[in-house]
């Protein structure tokens, strides 16, 4: 059993403490991040890039970061770096030879072969009741603290300030009952057209909440590989067609392993003060997620596989990588904070190593 020691002195405490401010690139962390942004410094054209002659860690910062910035120009861009950087030749090339390094190690590490499609639906639903590792919600509710819950909130804001955006690229590429149910999922992800009931926005409400900082992409410089990788899964699965099974399958595991844990955390920070404003996201994902399950397997994944039963082995791939990451990311963050270490990247002292993917932590309930 994990025991929590005492925390570190508080680091992030609001936009003075922050080294991402909103109008410039995140700190460079290796070769390749560093050529990339000296190569959005200029016009689109203007300098290529080309990969430095390195053998690359899969889980460096200096990978996963490059690949999330690449991602992000097809998201809300990046300060300072001129939109036509998007659609770039040699930024293209970068952002695929990474993703196939990410894609192949994944592929890798999780099991293989012919899977029919009248197995999925039990499969997930095995994943759902299978604890493969430590549960990070289980954990807080037993030892978490302020301290915790704000570095949680840091965390999950890389992704969860752009909630919905990385499934909803599965939408144009589905057709029929599949295309159905994901719209139907979507539109409670974006607040049925609310802006303040946005899944997004209830979500910078709880930042908020925790006097840190919502604004979109603040604490990027905080993010370490680890918890920068789950986001690029997502949008790795998102910006490829060929990928649209793993996509279904992805989100299919969000909606299916959602309950207990968002219900978890909406308790343990009530515990701690924080009020109805700042636990609402939670709560919404308790009453939506009930329902978005069972439209998750039986139309999302149903009417997907109903069209294209040869996707049925990408949709649990997808699945099963949303539990590998999600368990890696569990493990990082718990090993720090049972040792009284922070898990957030820090700017001077004490930063953590790559927590290396392992076959081991594959189970989707690990996630959360």
């Amino acid at each position: 059993m994990i025991q929590c020691a005492a925390p570190p002195r508080e680091h992030v405490r609001g936009k003075t403490e922050c080294r991402l401010e909103g109008h410039a690139l995140p700190a460079a962390r290796g070769p390749i991040t560093e050529r990339l942004f000296e190569m959005f410094q200029h016009a689109p054209g203007e300098s290529r890039f080309r990969l430095p002659d390195l053998r690359v860690d899969l889980t460096s910062d200096d990978l996963q970061l490059a690949l999330y910035c690449c991602y992000e120009l097809h998201y809300q861009g990046l300060p300072g770096v001129d939109d036509g950087w998007e659609w770039e030749p040699s930024v293209l090339a970068l952002s695929n030879h990474l993703a196939g390094l990410f894609e192949a190690q994944i592929r890798a590490e999780l099991p293989r072969g012919k899977t029919d499609v009248d197995e999925v639906a039990g499969a997930l639903w095995d994943m759902t009741r299978s604890a493969g590792g430590p549960s990070l919600s289980r954990w807080v509710t037993d030892h978490g603290t302020m301290f915790h819950a704000r570095e949680l909130a840091v965390h999950r804001s890389g992704y969860q300030l752009k909630e919905a955006d990385p499934h909803t690229w599965a939408i144009p590429r589905l057709h029929g009952r599949a295309k159905a149910a994901m719209v139907a999922i979507q539109n409670d992800e974006y607040g049925k057209g609310a802006v303040a009931e946005m899944h997004s926005s209830l979500f910078a409400d709880t930042v908020a909440s925790l006097d840190l900082d919502s604004s979109y992409g603040f604490y990027v410089d905080l993010l370490p590989a680890v918890t920068l990788a789950t986001t690029n899964l997502i949008s790795m699965f998102g910006l490829q067609r060929r990928l649209r099974g793993a996509l279904v399958g992805h989100l299919a595991g969000f909606e299916m392993n959602s309950v207990v844990p968002m219900r978890r955390y909406s308790a343990w920070l009530e515990s701690l003060g924080v009020g109805e404003g700042g636990r609402r996201f939670y709560d919404v994902h308790v009453d939506a997620d009930r329902i978005h399950q069972y439209i998750a397997v039986d139309d999302l994944v149903g009417g997907f596989l109903e069209s294209e039963p040869s996707q049925a082995g990408e949709v649990l791939f997808g699945a099963r990588a949303l539990g590998l990451v999600e368990a890696s990311f569990t493990e990082h963050v718990l090993s720090a904070w049972s040792r009284g270490k922070s898990s957030l990247r820090h700017a001077a002292t004490d930063e953590l190593g790559p927590i290396a993917l392992s076959p081991r932590r594959s189970k989707c309930q690990s996630a959360r």
